[in-house]
């Protein structure tokens, strides 16, 4: 008999009933002002936005259609009028009463949707944020038969739809209507109003007035004709002094036409962080975006504030930021080529006014001169430098000085400027931003020119040693000197070199400074650390006092009998070798500095009690 495995049965089942959504309207107006918008103000826009989209509309089957947008504040009520497209009762039931759903989509639209401002259909619903109620009243311009249609919404979620008799609304277009809601009177007051639609609206293409009042303000003022560059250059500082609050040092244009830019970048008259991250102002076609763009321009070109208008930029969903994609990032490049050649212009046909430039914002130059060799190349005799023949450009400081030394840090440079220069050795102080980094680059830039890292071995080789009968008859007082600074780490050594009035000279280099920073700390740690710290000692050169042997304190100082004197007074050359280079103190050094100060308080006033 032949066996077969059983199945169990199977039941039928019945598909699963879909379920729709359930908006809390309440909730998501407390999360569109909370959350994706950053002040209830942007309210205005979307109603601008709203309107201009819906004359854009129009306008693809009627270019002769009326292009205007009115907007009416009175007691606590706004009402915005539009000579747009319009809608049906149908329109209205699918795109006004369904969250997330733009008229943009709509059929026929689709070919012109490049000219929309908006992208995300939340439209009205933004409106709750400061109003209670609104009331929409639309006749459409696309099915002239139909008759008006109001749509009147609540907070609570609700609305209501009913058509009209055509007096109410005999031309196409739409007017809405809000009422406000309680504590949000003032954004409907009417210089509030007008106050956010000229920010807003100020470059759109059509006519909005604010009651009688013109918003729009074109040709925007980098578009407009003038009689000249300098009546073109002092408008546009007007302009950025009553949008920014300063006059700029000069103007940009920032005109790219493949990316649909126009607009203008101004120079801050003063200094600024290159940390800092400046927010400029963008409008997207002609409707102001943000304030606060501050991934426009790249890093480096911190020292502007720009102001455009562009159609080819995508905005995040509030409308009030850049989306980060492949578009943003080939505009960034190209207003920073417009920076770039601005500046080669300066420096091959306006010396005076880069120079004024530089004065105020050389550290962004250099920022960006260590990332563009044709910048650097450009750039390089216009830089200035801190150097020992004063401030110079790093071709003027190469030309008199067949090595090229600098300093790794300020203080380096402190205790080696005087006597480098001196001894007629080119320093330059490479210890500020970015300034080590394009010394280390000159070679590249100039071929041949010698750079090298001036340290202290460097500075001794270059001072004049002592004839070695006079060394060896002073025997007794460098070893008194030695034997009082050798806890400190510092040795003591014997030079002849100007300036005459310099009678010592501190000099270490980082690996010296790195191992003394380990000994303090091997001295204050405990047995098991103190040996760790131990095993880590290194063979790096100690510290040195050079003494100026040409200096007439030094040889009074050498010629004391007394080596407890001899060793107070090291201390004191010591000290004030540390206060000139501008060194910050260890413990121990003041310690000493206070010790030496006392002693020779103690030495003079007992040799005058001696003699009295």
């Amino acid at each position: 008999m032949d066996s077969q495995t059983s199945q169990p049965s199977q039941a039928p089942h019945s598909p699963p009933s879909p379920h729709t959504f359930q908006v809390d309207l309440r909730g998501l107006v407390d999360l569109l002002s909370h959350h994706l918008y950053s002040s209830p103000r942007v309210y205005l826009r979307e109603l601008l936005q709203n309107a201009v989209d819906a004359v854009t509309a129009r306008l693809v089957d009627e270019p002769d259609a009326p292009a205007r947008v009115r907007l009416h504040a009175e007691g606590g009520a706004l009402r915005v009028e539009d000579t747009g497209v319009g809608l049906t009762e149908a329109d209205v039931h699918s795109l006004l009463a369904t969250i997330g759903r733009s008229s943009k989509r709509a059929e026929g639209l689709e070919e012109a949707r490049s000219d929309f401002l908006g992208q995300f259909g939340i439209g009205l619903l933004a409106c709750f944020v400061v109003a209670e109620r609104i009331r929409v009243v639309s006749r459409s311009a696309r099915t002239p038969g139909a008759p008006p249609v109001e749509w009147t919404a609540s907070d609570d979620g609700s609305y209501t739809v009913r058509t009209l008799p055509d007096a109410e609304r005999p031309e196409p277009g739409t007017t809405v209507h809000l009422v406000a809601r309680a504590g949000a009177a003032e954004w409907l007051a009417p210089g509030r109003v007008e106050a956010l639609a000229r920010d807003f609206g100020s470059l759109l293409p059509y006519d909005v007035r604010v009651g009688d009042e013109a918003v729009t303000d074109l040709p925007a003022p980098w578009d407009r004709p003038y009689p000249g560059p300098a009546a073109r250059r002092v408008a546009l500082a007007r302009h950025c002094h009553d949008l920014f609050g300063f006059t700029p040092l000069d103007t940009i244009d920032l005109s790219v036409p493949l990316a649909g830019i126009r607009g203008v970048a101004y120079v801050l008259p003063s200094a600024v962080s290159p940390a800092r991250r400046a927010g400029h102002r963008v409008h997207l076609k002609g409707m102001l975006l943000t304030e606060r763009a501050e991934q426009l321009l790249p890093d480096w070109a911190f020292f502007v504030r720009c102001v455009l208008d562009t159609d080819s930029l995508r905005p995040t969903a509030s409308r009030e930021a850049l989306y980060e994609d492949e578009t943003l990032a080939g505009v960034r490049e190209a207003l920073g080529e417009r920076i770039r050649a601005w500046l080669t212009g300066l420096a091959a046909g306006d010396p005076d006014r880069l120079a004024a430039f530089l004065a105020v914002h050389h550290l962004g130059v250099k920022s960006l001169a260590r990332h563009d060799r044709e910048m650097l190349r450009t750039m390089l005799p216009w830089l200035p430098f801190e150097t020992t023949d004063g401030r110079l450009s790093l071709e003027e400081f190469a030309q008199r000085h067949p090595v090229v030394h600098f300093t790794r840090t300020v203080e380096e440079y402190r205790q080696v400027a005087p006597i480098a220069s001196a001894q007629g050795i080119g320093v330059i102080n490479g210890g500020y931003t970015y300034d080590s980094e394009l010394v280390q680059a000159l070679p590249s830039v100039r071929p041949g020119t010698v750079v090298a890292e001036l340290d202290a071995e460097t500075v001794t080789a270059h001072l004049d040693a002592v004839d070695p009968a006079e060394e060896l008859a002073l025997s007794g007082f460098l070893a008194a000197a030695r034997a009082r600074l050798d806890p400190l780490g510092c040795d003591v050594v014997l030079r002849a070199f100007h300036p005459l009035s310099v009678p010592a000279l501190h000099l270490d280099d980082r690996d010296a400074r790195h191992e003394q920073a380990r000994a303090d700390a091997e001295e204050r740690a405990d047995d098991l650390w103190a040996g760790i710290l131990g095993s880590l000692r290194g063979s790096a050169p100690r510290a040195r006092l050079v003494l100026n042997h040409l200096n007439p304190l030094v040889r009074r100082i050498s010629a004391l009998p007394d080596p407890e004197l001899i060793g107070t007074a090291t201390e004191s050359l010591y000290g004030q070798a540390l206060l000139m280079a501008q060194r910050p103190l260890r413990p121990a050094d003041s310690a000493l500095l206070n010790r030496a100060f006392i002693g020779l308080l103690e030495w003079a006033t007992h040799s005058e009690d001696g003699q009295a």
